[in-house]
C-alpha cells in the first residue's frame, strides 16, 4: 500500500511545480515556442523529476503547454480567436451555472454575500478616478462575485468544467482588468459591467432562469471588448499577465 504521507508530499510538490512553471510562462520567463525538459525544470524549480513530470502533464492537459514527439513540451501561444473562444466558453458555463442557481433557488446566505459584494463594487466605483488606484479592489470583488455565482449553482460538474477553462490564460473574469489602467474608457466599461452585475443579481433573486443565463453570457463578453481595446494599445497590453503568449494577427 502506498504511503499516505508520501502521496501528500508528492501532490504538494507537484502543485508547487505547476505554479512555478505557470508563473514562469505567464511572466515571459519561458517564452512561447520554447521547449521545456524535465531536467531543465528540475534545476529551475528545485524539485525532483517526478513532480515536474506530473506538472508538465497537468499543464498540457490545461492547454498551456503542447507535448512534442521527443518527450518534451513546448510553451503554447494563443491566437486572438482562441482567446475569444475561451471567453465565450467561460460565459456559456457561467450562464449555465446561473440558470441552475435560478432554477434551484439561491440560498439566502449566498444572496446576501452577492449583495454585499456588489455594494463593495459600487463604493469602489463611486470614488474611482481615471488611473489604476481602484483596479486591485475592483478585481478582488469582481472575482468574488463570479465565484459566488458558481457557488450558488451547487453544481460540482459545472465547477470542474469551469475550472479547466479559467486555468487558461486570458479566460478568467479578471484577466484583462489590469489592462484597464491604460485604457481611457476603462472606468465606463467597469460601470457597465457593474450594471450587468446588478441585473444578474436581480434575475437570480426573481428566480428567472430564462433571463439570467443570457445576461451572464453577455456579461462575459466585456472581457472580449477589453481584449480588443488592449490589442490596440501596446501600453495596456503590457499590463496583461501572459501577454507575450498572444499571437497577434499578421504576426507569426
Amino acid at each position: 500500500m502506498a504511503d499516505p504521507v508520501a502521496l501528500v508530499r508528492d501532490a504538494s510538490l507537484t502543485e508547487r511545480a505547476v505554479l512555478g512553471i505557470r508563473d514562469q510562462v505567464l511572466r515571459g520567463k519561458l517564452r512561447a515556442g520554447e521547449r521545456l525538459t524535465e531536467l531543465g525544470l528540475v534545476d529551475l524549480l528545485g524539485v525532483s523529476r517526478t513532480p515536474v513530470r506530473a506538472a508538465l502533464q497537468k499543464l498540457a492537459e490545461e492547454g498551456l503547454l503542447e507535448p512534442t514527439q521527443s518527450n518534451g513540451y513546448l510553451v503554447r501561444n494563443f491566437s486572438e480567436a482562441e482567446i475569444f473562444d475561451a471567453i465565450e466558453v467561460r460565459g456559456t458555463l457561467e450562464g449555465l451555472a446561473a440558470r441552475i442557481a435560478a432554477e434551484r433557488g439561491v440560498p439566502q446566505p449566498i444572496l446576501e454575500q452577492l449583495r454585499h459584494c456588489l455594494a463593495g463594487i459600487d463604493a469602489v466605483l463611486a470614488g474611482a478616478r481615471p488611473g489604476d488606484g481602484h483596479l486591485v479592489r475592483y478585481s478582488e470583488l469582481n472575482s468574488r462575485f463570479h465565484a459566488l455565482l458558481l457557488e450558488a449553482s451547487g453544481s460540482t460538474m459545472v465547477a470542474r468544467a469551469l475550472a479547466r477553462v479559467v486555468s487558461l490564460p486570458f479566460a478568467a473574469p479578471d484577466a484583462f482588468v489590469s489592462a484597464q489602467a491604460k485604457i481611457p474608457e476603462s472606468l465606463q466599461i467597469l460601470k457597465t459591467a457593474q450594471l450587468q452585475h446588478h441585473e444578474i443579481l436581480g434575475a437570480l433573486e426573481a428566480r428567472s432562469s430564462a433571463r439570467v443565463e443570457p445576461l451572464v453570457r453577455e456579461h462575459a463578453r466585456i472581457a472580449r471588448k477589453n481584449l480588443e481595446l488592449a490589442l490596440r494599445n501596446s501600453d495596456a497590453l503590457e499590463q496583461v499577465v501572459g501577454a507575450p503568449l498572444i499571437r497577434r494577427r499578421g504576426r507569426s
